[in-house]
């Protein structure tokens, strides 16, 4: 049963602020700390030399000894994204330092309380999240220089070195390509609002070059990752334990809960951008996907996730258009919707060649580099059989094209 109209003239404008989504920088938080206060150094410690010790094995003999420390000295939002960041990375070392053949089955109560407590202040799931080795993960060397990567660093790391640099910056910037199309978005919804058909149009051309930057600088994952490191080194410290065979039954929280906990590991889906856009174009994917869609929704910080449902609840774009019978709009409004399929379609080129070719070259090396994660072979980190779900979801996309007889 469809809900029941809106009344337009009493709908408040949408607005960026409201949902704590920067006029600047979109969903990425604006100057991420770099340290925690000082009560939590042993956490910063272990951090600043994850890699080394992930790759040395010694990083669950050092959590082993880390104090249990007191959360409740994280006393402003960055802190506390800073800390989900660091507990969450530490977590995914933890888990998987020995390989796919090895996890860790129980997180130590040292790391397994405090990442809980803050994750559910945050509104965060106990897992490492798009949110936190993307949005909350990196710097400007200067801040007075553009914003590209050569002028950027991540925060917090793990193995993978100049490859795992790369793809967490060319993500970055894949956010704040997304900007002035999360603002077009904004503008389109109150342009319905205010019955303004050339703020609509100038509004879907504007999502439409977003669309289309997006795509250009997803495209810098080629110069900056090797897929054979991406494959064999860093994709297992993305993994999560739900939905995948090297942890059927999930992770134990000592202090926390007895029973195993399962959690999705990380992926593109919990990322804001694509569900905006979606939910503002009126796409409508298979239940499938659109289930496991949702479900990372739950893996996004709670008022970016009320941004996405504020615009499903908006007037609908695509009744508006077909309404209107403005030719300029109908054109406007496919061309946004084919510039998302073609985003798609790159993306599903990437994954192809980061995932299943890479994955063809790692079985036919002899001297393989270590920890290829062979359960997750077909699958994306999410858990998903990535290529399926990816084609299905620009299918679906392209669905959305207004034809004449519409």
């Amino acid at each position: 049963m469809e809900p029941p109209s809106r009344n337009m003239k009493t709908t408040p404008l949408l607005s960026l602020g409201r949902f704590h989504i920067s006029e600047d920088y979109g969903f990425l938080l604006p100057n991420p700390l770099k340290e925690l206060p000082d009560h939590f150094r042993p956490w910063m410690e272990i951090a600043n030399e994850l890699p080394h010790l992930i790759q040395s094995q010694q990083l669950q003999a050092r959590v082993n000894k880390m104090p249990l420390l007191n959360c409740q000295f994280l006393q402003s939002y960055r802190e506390q994204r800073l800390a989900h960041l660091v507990l969450s990375l530490m977590t995914m070392g933890y888990v998987w330092q020995r390989g796919e053949t090895q996890p860790q089955k129980v997180l130590p109560r040292n790391l397994a309380l405090p990442l809980v407590e803050v994750s559910r202040n945050l509104g965060l799931p106990p897992i490492l999240v798009h949110s936190d080795l993307v949005l909350t993960n990196w710097t400007p060397r200067n801040p007075e220089r553009p914003m590209e990567i050569g002028n950027l660093d991540i925060i917090v790391s793990f193995p993978g070195g100049d490859s795992l640099r790369g793809f967490i910056l060319v993500t970055v910037l894949v956010e704040k390509a997304a900007v002035p199309g999360i603002k077009a978005l904004v503008q389109g919804v109150n342009a319905i609002l205010q019955h303004s058909q050339n703020s609509l149009l100038q509004a879907l051309q504007q999502l439409r070059l977003s669309i289309q930057d997006i795509t250009r600088t997803l495209g810098q994952m080629h110069d900056y990752v090797d897929p054979d490191i991406f494959y064999a080194v860093i994709r297992i410290f993305l993994s999560g334990w739900k939905d995948n065979p090297a942890m059927p039954v999930g992770l134990i929280y000592e202090g926390v809960s007895t029973a195993p906990l399962q959690y999705t590991g990380g992926s593109a889906a919990q990322s804001t951008v694509l569900h905006a856009f979606d939910e503002f174009l009126g796409i409508r994917h298979s239940k499938e996907s659109a289930d496991f869609l949702h479900r990372m929704r739950e893996y996004m910080p709670p008022s970016h996730k009320a941004f996405i449902e504020e615009i499903h609840s908006s007037p609908s774009l695509r009744d508006h258009i077909l309404s209107s019978a403005n030719g300029q709009l109908r054109t406007a409004y496919n061309q946004c919707v084919e510039a998302l399929a073609d985003l798609r379609s790159y993306h599903i080129a990437v994954v192809t060649k980061y995932l299943i070719t890479a994955a063809t070259k790692a079985k036919g090396r002899p001297n393989r580099l270590p920890g290829p994660s062979q359960a997750l072979e077909e699958r994306g980190t999410g858990g998903t059989v990535v290529l399926s779900f990816l084609k299905s979801v620009r299918d679906k996309t392209l669905e959305a094209v207004l034809h004449q007889s519409d």
